[in-house]
């Protein structure tokens, strides 16, 4: 509850998850028939970087400020989406993104527990038949709305990893969802600060038999101070065709935009369990 991703909005993970959220997107998008996106950690929707958290922080300048103005084909849809929706004077998240791109029988819905955002959340979306906002705990709401009506779409799983045992609730979620919406695709955001505990959540999903799970992951230093956060991992279940490639261009090219020159950096895409 004490979590506000307006000090973190735009950073280096932020950059790497919606760059990978919007190929995501684009495969839904590839097929006429309509989806729903369910964001189960949806904060306020878009930040606006002027404003005292961001400014507190500054981690959107080592970012979306690496990145902004890149002239590669990879990154072309993420940043231009980005600057169509406010960049530089917001950086917008994975609502913004995810709404800019639903036609018109597509539809989302939004949890947000914290109440000043869930307030603004409702705020920004009211009137929109599209987007549906709740008040409600992300883990319940994975259970109590899914699978769609409309049989296919994603779910974004996107954490803030401040309470024990996140990376245990993340792989029973993501295990549940495959047993129920097995037509599906999940993503789940994740921190890396060391290796110890991505490992222990990939061996989760193996031994829980979840198919089809692959890992892309970047991390701008070698994740050895588990106080810091090194990296991020996005675990895609179900993922559009060609998405596996696709990712690792995408992070290929982030890569050297959003490292800082320390050693162990590095991004790719593994197969977590097999199709």
């Amino acid at each position: 509850m004490n979590y506000r991703h307006a000090f973190h909005a735009g950073n280096f993970c932020d950059v790497a998850k919606h760059a990978l959220l919007v190929a995501l997107l684009r495969g839904l998008l590839a097929k006429p028939k309509p989806f729903r996106v369910l964001d189960t950690h949806a904060g306020i929707g878009s930040y606006d970087l002027s404003a005292p958290e961001p400014q507190r922080t500054g981690e959107w300048r080592d970012g979306i400020g690496r990145v902004s103005g890149a002239d590669d084909p990879a990154l072309a849809d993420y940043l231009q989406l980005v600057e169509a929706l406010g960049y530089p004077a917001e950086y917008p998240g994975s609502p913004a993104i995810t709404r800019a791109l639903l036609r018109p029988g597509d539809s989302l819905a939004l949890c947000e527990l914290h109440p000043e955002d869930h307030a603004t959340l409702r705020a920004r979306y009211r009137g929109d038949g599209q987007v549906a906002v709740h008040k409600r705990d992300a883990w319940e709401a994975i259970e109590a709305l899914t699978p769609f009506p409309e049989r296919r779409g994603l779910v974004l799983i996107d954490p803030p990893f401040e309470q024990e045992g996140e990376f245990d609730r993340l792989a029973a979620a993501i295990a549940r969802l495959r047993h129920r919406f097995r037509a599906g695709i999940v993503a789940a955001w994740y921190p890396v600060k060391h290796r110890a505990p991505v490992r222990a959540f990939h061996h989760a999903l193996q031994d829980a038999a979840v198919p089809d799970c692959i890992a892309a992951e970047i991390v701008i230093r070698e994740p050895l101070d588990p106080t810091r956060l090194n990296g991020c991992g996005l675990l895609v279940a179900n993922a559009p065709f060609g998405f596996e490639e696709q990712a690792a261009v995408i992070l290929a090219r982030l890569l050297p935009r959003l490292s800082r020159g320390e050693d162990g950096a590095g991004a790719g895409v593994t197969r977590v369990t097999p199709e």
